[in-house]
């Protein structure tokens, strides 16, 4: 018999989240970290300065990320996309704590601001969610194809010799694509141009922010 969920539940759940998302403490599946493959390299101050620094951009992507996921699995109307948004961000959950873990193995710290990000997408998911679920979905693929861009430039930028860190960015961009994918194969409706280039700007304003701190 299937469980019923009372809207106490959904809460303390939805709680639970939040606080594992920025705290560091996210649940995860049973996928192994891909740095944990990689070797080590011997990195120049310079060098392990610039790869903490955009995976602090990544790790503040994964917060919004979490959130935008649970504010759209929030309102989404149809229980088989509810599903499928929440099995998406079990694996941005790993995300999380793959950029969390180098971050910190690189001697910098996660950004002050990833609360701040968490409210907004939270409450931008739960918005797209509201106008019906092919703009929902459709939110969800642009967003993964920005991400996917901003990956790729930093697999541009990372020094040669950061194998660990280009372990988990190469899984990541393979993880997003197939997020992309699989919304707009359930319907995700094509975002009208100023809504992409609204979300481009948000998009700049929290990655400029998290490279420093």
């Amino acid at each position: 018999m299937q469980r019923t969920f009372s809207p106490a539940d959904i809460l303390i759940d939805h709680a639970d989240r939040v606080l594992r998302t920025l705290s560091g403490h996210a649940k995860t599946t049973d996928r192994k970290n891909p740095a944990d493959s990689a070797q080590e390299q011997n990195l120049s101050d310079d060098e392990a300065q610039l790869s903490a620094r955009l995976m602090r951009v990544n790790h503040a992507g994964e917060v919004a990320a979490q959130a935008l996921y649970q504010g759209q699995s929030l309102t989404a109307r149809d229980k088989d996309i509810q599903n499928k948004l929440k099995h998406a961000a079990e694996e941005e959950n790993d995300h999380l704590a793959w950029c969390h873990k180098r971050v910190n193995e690189l001697g910098q710290s996660t950004s002050i601001f990833d609360p701040l990000w968490y409210a907004g997408s939270l409450t931008l998911g739960a918005t797209a969610g509201l106008f019906g679920d092919k703009w929902n979905l459709g939110f969800l693929a642009e967003t993964e194809k920005q991400v996917v861009s901003h990956i790729e430039q930093h697999l541009d930028k990372l020094p040669e010799n950061d194998e660990k860190t280009r372990a988990i960015l190469e899984q990541m961009h393979i993880d997003e694509n197939e997020h992309a994918d699989l919304a707009i194969d359930n319907g995700g409706a094509e975002l009208p141009e100023p809504v992409k280039q609204g979300m481009r700007l948000i998009s700049k304003v929290m990655t400029k922010s998290s490279y420093w701190v």
